[in-house]
């Protein structure tokens, strides 16, 4: 993040302004260099120069080509990343020192944290004590030092050398979730981060100055990338809250003047549900909404309680936010699909066989542009991706495109319920239920069945007053909008809230489990049924 991170120190050069609020209180642009320059030290290798920014091997001050000062090289730094000011100055620490910064949550376990060194091989490791020794973090930076950091934070330096041409010119590495259960180290370059920000910034209407939010854990990719990223390079306030609480968020961006956050559906729901109608987001442009399934209803409700435009997109780790509506199209537009492809990107459907398919046809989601990943972090370097002959990116989202260049996502893939040899697409099913207007969050997933193999259910969050919603209500629901009976939920089960990952996307593994352990709890039935109910 170099560049970003040079234009910040310039525009702290000229003023102070403030940077960061968090739950500690505001934070100036020039205390967080003043603290990355604390942290660069910290970081430098034994037997730099005399560890101190700025020093050169005769002592003199020394510096780079472009005036700035010559600092220790930064290395590869994994960071526990948390919704604090400690994230945003070490970012500026691995921009001065022109290193690669990776983000690693508190919650990592320490089988995920292992495989992290393994694919990452970081040069220093920053963390809370606590969470450095329950990681073993030492058995992972070769030899080094241990320093003192960010008001107490562990920093261990490994003794060097450190390349960062080993990432093929990407610059921050975020941990998602794989398939096969262990994370991926998911590598972009600073380009792609200045692109997805600009291309968000413009489609939002922000200008320089603007404060925006960041609620979702600055440890997801996406997170980082338009929460400290678009906060540097707008120049204003990032809004922080430690941790997520839905009317602690709503009254921090209302008495900081927010004007842009980006959110997963289970937030945005949530905080519609906590304004009650009072629209206290009104100075809030708009509210970015991805990283799940969607309902228009639910989210047009949400809305209208807030006092603000909610903004349905399409992204991921591997191709940053690529897809919006802007704030004044209409809602069909806005809450119902996922919005056009940023200029400059390509979006996709093709056909099994590879055929690009044309307006209305559902196919596999391929996409290309300049927010696309350099790579995997795989044994300490940058694996590029598998793509196309023609350079697209397959997402293993099902995509259709329309005649008027918007887009919609169907779902995953591999999404499916198989009901005796049948498929049964999961969105299209909880589509139909979140439709519902008594129904604020909607998950299926399948529960075994001995004859059959699955069966679908479905894990309901009511709105506030239908506490009592049941499968019958479901399925009348159902019956209306026309969804065929075949794929209709046999079980239905009133929740409190849906499970959700650390970075606040529904946790599908763990609402599978969740439904699961509450269908076991059912009575037997020796003569299966249609359909079936119960209660958390």
């Amino acid at each position: 993040m170099r560049q970003t991170v040079r234009e910040f120190q310039q525009r702290a050069e000229k003023a102070d302004f403030t940077a960061v609020v968090d739950d500690t209180g505001r934070h100036g642009a020039r205390e967080l260099l003043a603290r990355a320059a604390e942290l660069a030290d910290a970081m430098a290798p034994e037997g730099s120069p005399d560890g101190s920014p700025g020093g050169s091997p005769d002592g003199s001050p020394g510096g780079s080509p472009d005036g700035s000062p010559e600092r220790s090289p930064g290395g590869t730094v994994l960071l526990q990343a948390d919704n604090s000011w400690r994230t945003v100055a070490a970012t500026l620490a691995v921009g001065l020192t022109g290193g690669v910064l990776a983000l690693v949550n508190r919650h990592t376990t320490a089988a995920e944290f292992a495989a992290a060194l393994e694919d990452i091989r970081p040069d220093v490791v920053i963390a809370e004590p606590s969470a450095a020794e329950g990681w073993q973090a030492r058995d992972g930076v070769e030899g080094g030092r241990t320093a003192e950091a960010l008001d107490g934070w562990a920093v261990l330096a490994g003794h060097g050398p450190r390349d960062v041409s080993r990432w093929s010119g990407g610059t921050v590495i975020g941990l998602t979730s794989g398939s096969t259960g262990r994370p991926k180290g998911v590598v972009q370059s600073e380009g792609a981060v200045r692109y997805a920000c600009a291309r968000t910034a413009e489609i939002n209407g922000l200008r320089d100055g603007d404060a925006v939010a960041a609620i979702v854990p600055l440890s997801s990719t996406a997170a980082y990338c338009f929460g400290v990223g678009m906060a540097l390079m707008l120049g204003g306030p990032l809004v922080l809250s430690g941790r997520w609480d839905r009317e602690e968020a709503l009254a921090r961006m209302s008495a900081n003047d927010v004007r842009w956050t980006m959110c997963v559906p289970t937030m945005a729901l949530q905080m519609g549900s906590a304004a009650a109608g009072s629209r206290v987001l009104e100075g809030v442009r708009s509210l970015t909404v991805g990283g799940g399934p969607m309902d228009r209803g639910a989210l047009a409700r949400a809305e209208r309680s807030l006092g603000t435009r909610i903004l349905r997109v399409f992204g991921m780790s591997e191709c940053l936010g690529h897809t919006s509506p802007r704030p004044d199209d209409p809602e069909e537009i806005r809450l119902g699909r996922d919005g056009r492809p940023f200029p400059g990107t390509e979006l996709r459907a093709v056909a099994p066989d590879g055929t690009v398919l044309g307006p209305g046809a559902t196919g596999r989601a391929e996409v290309r542009g300049p927010s696309l990943f350099v790579g995997y972090a795989r044994d300490g370097k940058a694996e590029p991706p598998a793509l196309t002959p023609d350079g697209f990116f397959p997402t293993g989202d099902l995509l259709v495109t329309g005649d008027d260049g918007t887009v919609t996502v169907m779902g995953r893939e591999k999404d499916v319920i198989i009901r005796g040899g049948r498929n049964l697409d999961i969105t299209e099913i909880e589509r139909a239920v979140a439709a519902h207007p008594g129904i604020a969050r909607a998950c299926v997933v399948p529960v075994p069945d001995p004859l059959l193999g699955e069966r679908a259910a479905v894990l309901v969050v009511t709105e506030d007053g239908h506490d009592g919603l049941g499968l019958d209500d479901i399925t009348a629901h159902l019956e209306r909008t026309g969804l065929s009976k075949a794929k209709w939920p046999e079980f239905a089960f009133t929740v409190g809230e849906l499970p959700q990952t650390t970075v606040g996307k529904l946790d599908r593994s763990g609402a599978r489990g969740l439904a699961r352990e509450l269908h076991a709890r059912l009575a037997p039935d020796p003569t299966p049924r249609p359909h079936r109910q119960g209660d958390a």
